[in-house]
């Protein structure tokens, strides 16, 4: 959560119908689901339509949001990464790229590890995400930040896809516990 902005108190105003709560909401985190979905996509133009249409979906189905469950930053996470990777699947939208430029878009590892140095200090996910060892962090990493899936994440660490799988169940466990 936000040092200024409670997010989940937001999202129940949402759900209640208040827009004003949808204009801070989308003022305090788009620029946040922008990267996120952009280091999936690689694009920003469509990185700015997963994070439209996430708000669209915020403003119908606010209520559906359960603090219980987990927080609102976190719920706001999963679907701008969920709806990026479903943008993906559409390939008539997304353009492919030879094996030239794939080099030219850089490193997924470097791009999970910039993501994790961007957030801040006392963001409660950063002091979780440091709490794993460094394999399962870089595993959750490579598949929840660049999108990865658990072969490609096996293959970019170089590691068994039953290992990376392990780290990643357990990783995400431990994520869970510690920001409840």
């Amino acid at each position: 959560m936000s040092d200024l902005i409670d997010t989940d108190d937001l999202l129940r105003r949402v759900a209640a119908g208040e827009r004003g709560a949808l204009a801070q909401l989308f003022n305090s985190e788009s620029g946040r689901l922008v990267a996120i979905a952009q280091r999936i996509v690689r694009r920003r133009d469509l990185a700015e339509e997963v994070v439209q249409e996430i708000f669209v979906t915020v403003w119908r189905k606010a209520a559906q949001f359960d603090g219980a469950r987990g927080n609102g930053r976190a719920w706001l996470t999963v679907m701008a990464r969920n709806r990026a990777l479903n943008l993906l699947r559409n390939d008539a939208r997304v353009e492919y790229h030879d094996e030239t430029d794939l080099a030219d878009l850089g490193d997924r590892q470097a791009d999970a590890v910039s993501a994790f140095d961007t957030l801040a200090e006392r963001d409660a996910l950063r002091t979780c995400l440091e709490r794993l060892d460094e394999p399962k962090r870089r595993a959750i990493l490579l598949c929840y930040v660049t999108g990865l899936n658990h072969g490609e994440a096996a293959a970019t660490m170089n590691a068994p896809l039953g290992t990376v799988k392990a780290w990643i169940r357990r990783g995400v466990v431990s994520l869970q516990e510690c920001l409840s």
